[in-house]
């Protein structure tokens, strides 16, 4: 019995990521022009909207039964979309949680429940694993790393709530807790480079929203000579495809990254 909608548009990455994962790619007619995970997506669905923007006329033209967005940021699309008769399901999910409620829900929708779930408990076990290991570092004496996770560079941009709550599972401080559940960029803007510094950072990370982190321009800048992570040669970049897309990238490859580089500095300080 086929279940839930059959003919499913993906306004971004992360449910088109999903649907492959749980074996429901035929549903599938139409991505996000970003989507790179997974890569072969790019090579068989027609590729109709952008992040802020999307061919209506393109997406009609494909006859979904239902299409997935995410945010607020897409609520022109939705609007045009359900105006025009097709069913529209925007989710907001913006800590660990509410991605986990996320790939539920559409699990749920194309029928995928019980292998949904057991998918999700597999991401739930291996994150348990990670914050053990590192509570294991913590009791025989070493620190957890201050970290600066930078979603853009000019102006510089801190990481939002489940980038900072995956940092924190592995192993990493976010050194700016406050501005993490700021759902809006222009909300997570740092406006002096000094705040940064100041805070010192044992570690960098730099996911600069699909542009290529470039660490050499961060060690340069003036005043950022004596930051830790500058003179201890910590700076990494986590592609944008493996943790700001909040879905299955950000709960796997996105923290094993960011808790491979957390062991790595424990082991080296502490």
């Amino acid at each position: 019995m086929n279940l839930g909608p059959q003919r499913i548009v993906c306004l971004t990455e992360e449910t088109t990521e999903w649907l492959y994962l749980l074996g429901q790619e035929h549903r599938i007619v139409g991505i996000s022009g970003y989507t790179v995970r997974p890569r072969r997506a790019r090579e068989e669905k027609p590729k109709v909207s952008a992040f802020l923007s999307a061919r209506i006329d393109k997406i009609l033209a494909l006859k979904p039964d239902c299409v997935f967005g995410f945010s607020d940021l897409q609520a022109d699309i939705a609007a045009e979309l359900i105006r025009a008769g097709v069913q529209v399901t925007v989710f907001n999910q913006r800590s660990v949680e509410e991605v986990f409620s996320m790939l539920f829900q559409v699990a749920a929708m194309v029928g995928c429940a019980s292998s949904g779930l057991q998918r999700i408990e597999q991401m739930r076990a291996r994150l348990a694993e990670i914050a053990a290991a590192v509570d294991a570092q913590v009791k025989v004496g070493k620190r957890r790393p201050r970290v600066f996770f930078e979603e853009w560079d000019e102006p510089h941009i801190s990481c939002i709530r489940w980038v900072s709550e995956l940092l924190g599972i592995a192993g990493g401080d976010d050194v700016f807790p406050e501005l993490a559940t700021q759902s809006l960029g222009k909300h997570r803007i740092i406006a002096e480079g000094g705040e940064i510094v100041a805070r010192d950072p044992d570690i960098i990370l730099g996911s600069w929203c699909g542009k290529k982190f470039r660490p050499e321009k961060v060690a340069a800048r003036a005043g950022w000579g004596d930051v830790s992570a500058v003179k201890n040669a910590q700076l990494f970049e986590i592609k944008s495809a493996d943790i700001l897309q909040p879905g299955p990238a950000a709960l796997t490859d996105g923290v094993e990254q960011m808790h491979r580089i957390v062991l790595s500095w424990m082991a080296q300080h502490g």
